[in-house]
């Protein structure tokens, strides 16, 4: 190859041979033959390529499989080098062979020094370019990253709110209740209560199920409720009121309270039965302060799951967990309409990735299908599935909402690309979440429209 070479290609109209010579010294011709892989999608783009003669294919990666984007077929025809302006810049897309031919290949670096000696006006505007493109897309990720996390701590507050509104009431009744146990210890001893008899009356405590409430129909619950009590009142127990429906939640019927009556005599009715109640009102508040611990700390470890604290970021992960955790983050967010399936399938193996990252997919994915439901009045379908494929793992995030126009879904991945109106988002999640999917993990990212759902496919390797 020589300078005439390069004199023939029209992308190097306005060069000296001086210039030319420099950039020859600096650069290789590439032959290649049909099939041949001359650099990939993702991968830095640390060397310029023009085409001097053939046919070379730009394929992406598209669900299951590749498909072509675009064909180079005329000499100077250039791809990748986009190192010369920065960094962290990969190639686009995979240049393949579809005939045999010739290349230029020209290192990043080398380029970049050598537009910037000859060019240095054109070499400001590219750099600009290139610096105001990438701060519009932190700025816009940013602003993106606050509103989520904006929403999901409010979401997260509001679960939480919840649980512990319920464990402080808990709490409250706990201290009543111990007190009126105390109490009736005082009365009992006070009206001499025989050792034996306070054996029994515990034996039959024992008898009762505190748990047996939840399942108690609300109406029978009542109606057994108002039999006690009428039992109590013609019993002369004036507490009546405060021990029937304690001991209606327990299971208690009026066979029991004839053999209560039958181990305490009159004096110590009253304050035997109401130590019988204070115990189970204890239990049953003790379950309640349990349950809404347990869910506090269930939603807490969500929450560590979702935002990968103390954890590396790079590592073996089970991807479903990590939707589990997002829903669990999201839950605010669902209107009661909402429906929600999960099919998680127990054989999807896990993967290499970083999980910080593929949460924030799954909150973008997962976001577009609520606000999709929501176009059909917040009544709809919300499927999450994951399954074995390919080696890897298939998530498919399905709506049943109106769906995308066709115009809409051929640009849904394109950054800075959005139809959200105003106060509603930026819209530019997709973007994002097809960088993470398909630069940062070798994954796949789509859009499909079938049986009345809109279907986002993500398919991750095993090993990124």
């Amino acid at each position: 190859m020589d300078v005439r070479d390069l004199r023939a290609v029209s992308m190097f109209d306005g060069l000296s041979d001086d210039q030319l010579s420099e950039l020859m010294d600096a650069a290789d011709e590439v032959p290649f033959e049909t099939g041949d892989v001359l650099f990939r999608e993702g991968e830095p783009a640390d060397s310029w390529w023009v085409l001097l003669a053939g046919e070379l294919e730009l394929v992406r990666r598209l669900e299951h499989g590749e498909g072509v984007v675009a064909v180079m077929s005329r000499p100077g025809l250039w791809a990748g080098g986009f190192r010369a302006w920065t960094e962290a810049a990969g190639y686009l897309a995979t240049g393949r062979a579809a005939t045999s031919g010739r290349m230029l290949r020209v290192p990043s670096p080398v380029l970049g020094d050598r537009v910037r000696a000859w060019f240095p006006f054109g070499v400001h505007l590219i750099e600009g370019f290139f610096q105001t493109v990438r701060s519009m897309e932190a700025l816009s990720r940013q602003r993106e990253a606050l509103l989520a996390l904006g929403g999901l701590a409010a979401g997260l507050a509001h679960e939480i709110n919840n649980p512990a509104a319920a464990a402080v009431r808990a709490v409250q009744a706990l201290e009543e209740s111990c007190e009126s146990l105390l109490s009736s210890l005082v009365d009992l001893a006070e009206r001499s209560l025989r050792a034996e008899q306070f054996v029994g009356l515990d034996a039959l405590r024992r008898e009762l199920d505190t748990a047996s409430a939840a399942t108690i129909d609300p109406l029978a619950l009542a109606d057994r409720e108002e039999a006690l009590l009428a039992w109590l009142e013609s019993h002369d127990v004036a507490a009546g009121w405060s021990i029937a429906s304690a001991l209606a939640a327990a299971g208690v019927d009026l066979g029991w309270c004839e053999r209560a009556s039958r181990i305490l005599d009159r004096e110590t009715l009253e304050p035997g039965l109401l130590w019988v109640a204070s115990t189970l009102s204890m239990a049953s508040q003790l379950m309640t302060v349990r349950d809404s611990t347990s869910r506090i700390s269930a939603l807490v470890a969500d929450a560590k799951i979702y935002s990968q604290v103390d954890r590396a970021s790079f590592q073996v992960i089970d991807v479903s967990q990590g939707i589990a955790s997002t829903l669990s983050m999201l839950a605010h967010k669902l209107p009661d309409g909402v429906k929600v399936i999960r099919e998680f399938s127990h054989d999807a193996p896990t993967i290499e990735a970083y999980p910080g990252e593929l949460n924030q997919v799954w909150t973008n994915l997962i976001n577009n299908a609520v606000d999709a439901i929501g176009e059909n009045g917040e009544v709809g379908t919300l499927r999450i599935s994951t399954r074995a494929e390919n080696g890897g793992v298939l998530v498919e995030i399905a709506d049943t909402g109106p769906g995308m126009p066709p115009d809409v879904q051929a640009r849904a991945f394109e950054p800075f690309y959005t139809t959200k109106d105003v106060g509603k988002g930026t819209g530019l999640g997709l973007d994002i979440s097809r960088r993470i999917i398909v630069q940062r993990h070798h994954g796949q990212i789509s859009i499909d429209r079938r049986d009345g759902e809109t279907v986002f496919s993500v398919w991750l390797p095993q090993h990124s």
